[in-house]
């Protein structure tokens, strides 16, 4: 075997013991019955403007999450119910026709959740620095609800 190909077979198994040794990201905890669908999405100005639309199934919840931006959302259909980690307390129950906005930053890590028995429809505008992911999961604080 050549000195390239053994140093390759390296770096991939470097690659590998890395990934796995980030064992932090398996305790985030990603939403369950949640789809989204971007409807338009532009760069301005060193920012990305992204227009969704998020539907959380009954029993659904977007995960403990926060985003890098600000969030500015509409409920179109359903109620829900919006807890932040600081204090493990639910911050607001949105019912269809309210709005609301979730602050940038991860010292704000918060979830959604659909305790209802119909789907929730979000339109949602996000306003992020250029390139940021719409949202980043985090760990479960430790609420006793999810």
């Amino acid at each position: 075997m050549n000195a390239v190909r053994r140093m390759g077979i390296a770096v991939s198994a470097t690659a590998l013991i890395s990934v796995a040794a980030l064992g932090g990201v398996a305790n985030a905890t990603p939403g369950v019955g949640v789809a989204g669908t971007v409807l338009w999405q532009r760069t301005i100005g060193g920012k990305d403007y992204v227009y969704r639309e998020i539907t959380v199934q009954p029993g659904g919840s977007t995960g403990w999450h926060h985003h890098d931006g600000t969030l500015y959302a509409l409920v179109a259909r359903g109620t829900l119910t919006h807890s932040a980690a600081k204090g493990c307390a639910t911050d607001g129950v949105y019912a269809a026709g309210s709005v609301f906005t979730e602050p940038s930053g991860a010292d704000n890590v918060h979830i959604g959740r659909n305790l209802g028995s119909t789907p929730v429809v979000l339109d949602v505008l996000y306003v992020d620095p250029a390139g940021a992911p719409l949202s980043q999961d985090e760990p479960n604080p430790g609420c006793d609800f999810e």
